[in-house]
């Protein structure tokens, strides 16, 4: 990613926690929500414009060249150390996916059972294992890539096996399925790279449109969980029925 990407990116997240939308820098500068939504998509930005976002920010470009360089490289697997706190506190593993969908401190403590304080407690927590980077007044800056994988066989991807992906597999009553589909068949080795290649290719957009999709409000986007696997298996149906 190119070092005014890594700032545009970096905006954005400032702008979703200090809740200001396009619409309402476009109107404290003076210009239409299409220049302002022109800008941040082709990343078109002057100097100038840069320094007057970082008012409406109550910063100055310092302060953000610091923030995008100090975080540019993103943690892209956690350490099992880190994996198993998380685990051994239900809220701080909440706050932690939360985050990750860059929720605002505000939206965390309405939307859940956590006070301010055990919201800011929660928050330095993560802070100290280096999955955040605390800033004032409970802003944040994420540490963790959007893409990031569990350590395989790990506290975490047991956990997701054993409590998460079983019941998503058995939806609550009339809850509904956006898209369902199993297939199955007999591939070739450079047939499975490439539906391997796909398959990454599709978690990498998924992830992306999930950052893009920061900047509205909590109002406007819902969770969704996308499952994607693939492994070399058979049905114990048919296993029972091989020649022996």
């Amino acid at each position: 990613m190119s070092q005014i990407n890594q700032i545009s990116t970096t905006l954005k997240s400032l702008l979703k926690q200090h809740q200001l939308t396009y619409k309402e820098v476009a109107h404290k500068l003076s210009m239409s929500e299409a220049n302002i939504k022109r800008i941040f998509s082709t990343n078109n930005f002057t100097l100038e414009r840069l320094e007057e976002i970082c008012d409406l920010l109550q910063m100055n470009l310092s302060d953000l060249f610091l923030i995008t360089e100090q975080h540019t490289e993103k943690l892209t697997q956690l350490t099992e150390e880190q994996e198993l706190q998380l685990l051994a506190d239900p809220k701080l593993l909440l706050v932690a996916v939360c985050v990750r969908d860059a929720w605002t401190f505000e939206e965390l403590i309405e939307h859940y059972d956590i006070d301010q304080f055990e919201c800011t407690r929660l928050l330095a927590k993560l802070d100290k294992l280096n999955i955040i980077s605390l800033l004032p007044n409970n802003y944040y800056k994420l540490l963790v890539a959007q893409d990031f994988r569990w350590i395989p066989k790990g506290p975490l991807e047991r956990f997701m096996e054993q409590e998460v992906m079983v019941k998503f597999m058995a939806p609550k009553k009339d809850e509904k399925w956006n898209f369902r589909l199993y297939i199955r068949g007999r591939y070739s080795q450079s047939s499975i790279d490439i539906i391997e290649r796909k398959l990454n290719q599709l978690t990498k957009e998924a992830s992306e449109l999930n950052q893009e999709d920061a900047s509205l409000p909590l109002s406007k986007r819902q969770h969704m969980g996308i499952l994607m696997a693939m492994r070399p298996w058979e049905p114990s149906l048919f296993e029972k029925m091989r020649r022996q």
